[in-house]
């Protein structure tokens, strides 16, 4: 393990990317990675990191994973024409969850485009850590928009690191199943995909401990199905044992960690109890073993908290000690009244009791145990890199910092989009009628599995078929 060793870490994010706006009443808030920025910004953390502005990822990278179809009815669709596409809305299922905004296809370019971007950085060598909080959009299918994702970076994202990596480990903490990347991969051993998640009678009603892969790609999906209320101790139960079990067997050459925030504990839309820092202590866990790490973000929907959050797990991958009383920032306000990077967990009842704690560690270490050695993966031609990146552009991190009525020097321009002024949609008391899955009839366009580990809904070959 490398612990103590100093690394070389990357960070993506473009200034416009606070902008984009779901509407007034939906909880996804991109300004969310905006208030982060400023939070690296005022605790100092820019000058450790290497900063990019990612280059936006183009059509032909998308359709690697999408299909043509989609990605072309994405670009297309807009506020103003969508009336004219009911039919196409309810294929892709583009709507409530989902619904078409300003900038729509602008944005999945964007957040796709550092996931990418943070790929090839690895996959050069250049980077031992790459950030991008934009990115880790799970749910996106190959033809079909779920859970406020519409473009999947991470299955984007991968597969570039599969050009140079043989085995690549995902690893996913968000509150909600992976089920877009778990779905992706189900059917090769070249990726392992591991998703700790609410599990039950919630979004997206899959990530049974039951789904295990399919054919090449069996006992390479590992589900970890937790129940409200699980606290910083039964959580690290789970993951360091499980996650030391992965390393051993599997023995990844690179790492994606979609660090989704909506497991903390305070969540909008979530029903966890972890602090920050036991979110943030899975992270820290993972980068001891001294892999190249791609680190996305993800759900998080008390936006104040996501902010505190990243920001704190961006100090962990520098090894910088963040002080609990915030700085001076741009959004202060969100953070009142107590203006602190750490909050304390709540005191709801932890429904996984020891027994089924115990019982699911179990089972998984019993399935990780039947891994076969290693897979030997034989390399041949290694395809060319996705977005030519200029390595000696680097922008002033200065230049990234972003006003308060827009952020980037087109805010202004833009219409329908958010000031970053607090709205009553903000308030973490209001729940949403979003994740509530039932269990007879999934809803959100989420098929349940057959026997043979594709979704109803699957039209095409899974991602590494190509």
């Amino acid at each position: 393990m490398e612990q103590n060793k100093k690394k070389k870490v990357a960070y993506f994010y473009d200034p416009e990317v606070g902008n984009y706006y779901y509407g007034q009443t939906h909880p996804m808030k991109p300004h969310r990675i905006r208030m982060t920025h400023n939070l690296l910004l005022n605790y100092g953390l820019y000058k450790h990191l290497e900063i990019y502005r990612p280059e936006p990822a183009r059509d032909d990278e998308l359709t690697r994973f999408h299909s043509d179809e989609y990605i072309e009815f994405l670009r297309l669709i807009t506020p103003d024409n969508q009336h004219e596409h009911l039919r196409q809305l309810k294929r892709y299922n583009v709507g409530e969850d989902c619904p078409v905004f300003d900038g729509l296809y602008q944005f999945c370019k964007c957040y796709t485009g550092g996931s990418i971007g943070g790929a090839v950085k690895l996959n050069k060598g250049q980077n031992d850590v790459v950030i991008n909080w934009a990115g880790g959009l799970h749910h996106a299918k190959r033809s079909e928009a779920s859970g406020f994702c519409y473009v999947n970076d991470i299955v984007l994202a991968i597969l570039e690191l599969a050009k140079y990596h043989r085995r690549v480990l995902y690893i996913d903490i968000d509150i909600h199943h992976g089920d877009g990347v778990e779905e992706a991969f189900y059917t090769t051993d070249r990726v392992m995909t591991v998703s700790f998640h609410k599990f039950g009678d919630y979004f997206p009603g899959t990530g049974s401990i039951e789904d295990i892969g399919y054919d090449k790609g069996k006992l390479y999906s590992l589900n970890v199905p937790l129940q409200d209320g699980i606290d910083d101790e039964n959580y690290e139960q789970l993951f360091k044992p499980i996650m030391t079990k992965v390393m051993e067997r599997y023995d990844p050459d690179a790492i994606v960690f979609q660090s989704g925030a909506d497991s903390l504990s305070g969540d909008r839309l979530g029903c966890f109890n972890l602090s920050i820092k036991g979110h943030a202590e899975c992270l820290k866990f993972m980068t001891t073993f001294g892999k190249p790490m791609l680190v996305l973000g993800g759900g998080g929907y008390t936006i104040r908290n996501v902010a505190r959050c990243w920001a704190y797990e961006t100090g962990c991958l520098l090894n910088a000690d963040l002080a609990d009383d915030l700085p001076p920032n741009d959004y202060i306000e969100y953070f009142g009244p107590e203006y602190r990077l750490h909050f304390t967990p709540s005191n709801m009842e932890n429904q996984n009791a020891k027994e089924y704690v115990d019982k699911i560690r179990a089972k998984i270490l019993q399935n990780l145990e039947k891994i076969p050695p290693v897979p030997n993966v034989p390399f041949h031609n290694v395809p060319e890199d996705a977005l030519n990146m200029d390595d000696n552009e680097r922008p002033d991190p200065e230049l990234l910092d972003d006003d308060a009525k827009g952020g980037g020097e087109h805010g202004k321009d833009k219409k329908k989009l958010w000031d970053g002024e607090l709205d009553a949609s903000d308030d973490e008391d209001e729940k949403p009628n979003r994740n509530i899955s039932d269990a007879s009839e999934p809803t959100n366009g989420v098929a349940a599995k057959k026997e043979n580990g594709k979704s109803e809904k699957d039209d095409g070959p899974t991602a590494m078929d190509e």
